[in-house]
């Protein structure tokens, strides 16, 4: 019976896939999204009955079928259900059926809509299938498969130039981070001889004292290669700088995918593999510190981008940067079960501020720039206290449930005893009041303030499909922080993580109020008190400010160039290589000199032959008599002896 449940968690969404690309036209809008609904919602009730099963005490880990045999090495299909795997099937199925529901409302008038309803349910299907595996290949095929699906729906609108350009650089970026994460796979197959998730964590602390040579007498310990190697692949799929540029652009796709793909699931891939490689990370020192390192810098720094943006999703994509930063940081803190907490936090109020944005350009006809709105509180009421909620939430203001899991990643980055630990946690620590500031100054100057948008087209709240997602949406984040004891502190994931002993906890209200009087909390109001006065108070400071920072504010501004430096070097780079390899090898080396060169020789030898064959008789007699006085001489003067 559950292993039933288990193949139609991520079979149904496949199966909805299906029917709405295949027979979308034959079926029509209204059962294109029902059947995709419907899908989703069994495959959400399908994941409660097993979360209830998993509380209960009862595990799977086991193949479904064997996909090939090479050697002694079985490539198999397999699920690995546990406490880890449940929860994030609870959180993908949930944040996905919201996200279908919303789509209703939001894509009614696209001409696309039965393919992006397959695309979302193909979405969920491979990111299923990824959170299920208890194998590196069915993970790196649920890894390719929703980085395959997330480049359909960046770039849904085609005829948008800008939508190809983001698709395509989202794309090229990954294919960055899974190089290296395909060659960590590779690297554990050759080592362990096995892809089996519970064969190579039983084996990892024995081999633990390994090392290889990838540069002849220059050792190097073999874990912290795989580990390093498949890191590089979180941050690809992650955003992780320095392989995050891909992830803002990606806001040129319908609003609908950025909640689904960059708030709530794909992007938390990374944090997700890493989490369930604690094992092998826990033998890496030197790993564990450049996880710690790279999520500390993308926390802080794409914190400070999201404070000079002025397009409503950018604002909430830099966001995502950053909290995805806090993530990676408690990874590297080896604070697996704070890293996950945030992960299902973030998931809900992350998704109600991209759903509410959402709502907020479908109300304005598609403006996105917050410099030309203002004052819609009082036009949209549903969306404006939904935002809200997931704006307090993000800011980590008590008793929401972003207070919990960010002052959870911070107490652990400020006790870690991993190297970089102290500028992780003055990393964190700042972007307490940037992520205050930046949440704040989105809800102050869209819906506070005066009212900047065409009077002529005022706005008006969203249909119930799309404010009741958003309501479903607001209610975990309100809640979800409480689960804390439970999820962070207890041993819900005592079998699924590596997890250091922690007696800190001492009930959820003797939390709140400790977490009232630390620094966290008042640098939270700061951020909030330093937004209100920026940009209702003062509203001409800003631009004041930014003019005073000059270069320094241009430079955030900018995203510190990475777009300039990878287009210009890589991309144009590449394309220059490639002209140059075009030109030199193939036209002038290939064609010029081994085709055409050839066929010259060939012409020059024959014209110089075509002399001596010119079909007159009397030049035939004179080059025989020449020919034998020639050899009459040689004989007679012995030039052969």
């Amino acid at each position: 019976m559950m292993k039933t449940l288990y193949l139609l968690v991520p079979l149904a969404p496949l199966v909805g896939a299906v029917l709405a690309g295949l027979f979308g036209k034959t079926l029509g809008r209204a059962w294109a999204h029902r059947l995709t609904i419907l899908s989703v919602l069994i495959s959400f009730i399908c994941a409660l009955i097993i979360f209830v099963d998993v509380l209960n005490g009862n595990s799977f880990n086991g193949s479904v079928y064997t996909w090939a045999r090479s050697g002694g090495t079985s490539f198999e299909i397999g699920f690995l259900i546990d406490r880890l795997s449940a929860l994030m099937m609870i959180v993908v199925t949930f944040v996905s059926l919201m996200v279908h529901v919303y789509t209703i409302g939001y894509m009614a008038q696209d001409p696309g809509y039965q393919r992006f309803f397959a695309y979302i349910s193909l979405f969920t299907f491979s990111m299923l299938m990824l959170v299920m595996a208890n194998n590196f290949l069915q993970l790196f095929f649920g890894w390719e498969a929703v980085g395959l699906v997330s480049y359909l729906l960046i770039g849904f609108w085609y005829t948008r130039p800008t939508a190809i350009y983001a698709n395509l650089k989202a794309f090229l970026v990954n294919r960055v981070g899974d190089f290296g994460f395909l060659l960590g796979i590779g690297l554990i197959l050759a080592t362990f001889g096995t892809l089996d998730y519970a064969a190579v964590f039983s084996q990892a602390s024995a081999l633990q004292d390994l090392s290889l040579e990838i540069i002849p007498n220059h050792s190097w310990h073999l874990l912290t290669v795989i580990c390093i190697l498949l890191f590089i692949g979180a941050m690809g799929k992650s955003a992780q700088f320095p392989l995050h540029v891909w992830l803002p652009d990606s806001m040129e796709g319908p609003t609908p995918i950025s909640a689904l793909i960059h708030a709530a699931t794909m992007v938390t891939a990374g944090i997700f593999m890493v989490a369930r490689m604690s094992s092998l990370f826990e033998l890496s020192e030197t790993a564990r510190s450049v996880v710690l390192v790279i999520g500390a810098i993308t926390a802080l720094a794409m914190g400070l981008v999201a404070l000079t943006q002025f397009d409503l999703k950018r604002v909430v994509a830099y966001s995502t940067l950053s909290q995805l930063g806090y993530m990676t940081v408690a990874l590297g803190a080896s604070a697996y079960s704070a890293a996950m907490f945030h992960l299902m936090t973030h998931a809900f109020f992350k998704a109600v501020l991209f759903l509410a944005a959402g709502s907020v350009i479908i109300a304005l006809h598609h403006e996105q720039d917050m410099r030309r709105m203002g004052g819609l509180k009082k036009f949209m009421p549903w969306t404006y206290w939904t935002l809200l909620i997931g704006a307090i939430a993000s800011a980590g203001i008590p008793p929401l449930a972003g207070f919990y899991s960010k002052d959870a990643i911070i107490e652990a980055a400020q006790h870690s005893q991993t190297p970089g630990a102290t500028f992780a946690y003055l990393c964190v620590l700042a972007c307490v009041f940037v992520t205050a500031a930046y949440t704040f100054r989105l809800v102050f100057m869209a819906f506070h303030g005066e009212a900047r948008f065409d009077p002529a087209h005022p706005p008006h709240e969203s249909p119930a499909v799309v404010t009741a997602p958003l309501v479903l949406l607001a209610i975990p984040s309100i809640g979800a922080g409480w689960l804390i004891g439970y999820l962070v502190f207890g041993d819900f994931f005592l079998a699924s993580l590596y997890r250091e002993e922690n007696t800190d906890y001492h009930g959820l209200l003797s939390y709140t109020l400790h977490g009232m009087t630390a620094l966290p909390f008042w640098l939270a109001l700061a951020g909030i008190a330093t937004a209100w006065f920026l940009y209702l108070k003062k509203p001409q400071l800003p631009k004041k400010i930014a003019i005073a920072f000059g270069p320094l504010y241009a430079l955030v501004e900018r995203k510190y160039g990475f777009d300039e430096l990878y287009t210009r070097v890589f991309a144009l780079g590449a394309q220059r290589l490639g002209v140059g390899l075009w030109k030199g090898a193939d036209e002038r080396a290939i064609d010029g000199v081994m085709v055409n060169g050839s066929a010259r020789l060939v012409l020059w030898f024959s014209a110089v032959v075509r002399l001596l064959q010119s079909g007159l008789l009397y030049w035939y007699a004179f080059m025989m008599i020449f020919g034998v006085c020639a050899i009459y001489a040689l004989v007679k003067y012995r030039v052969f002896t």
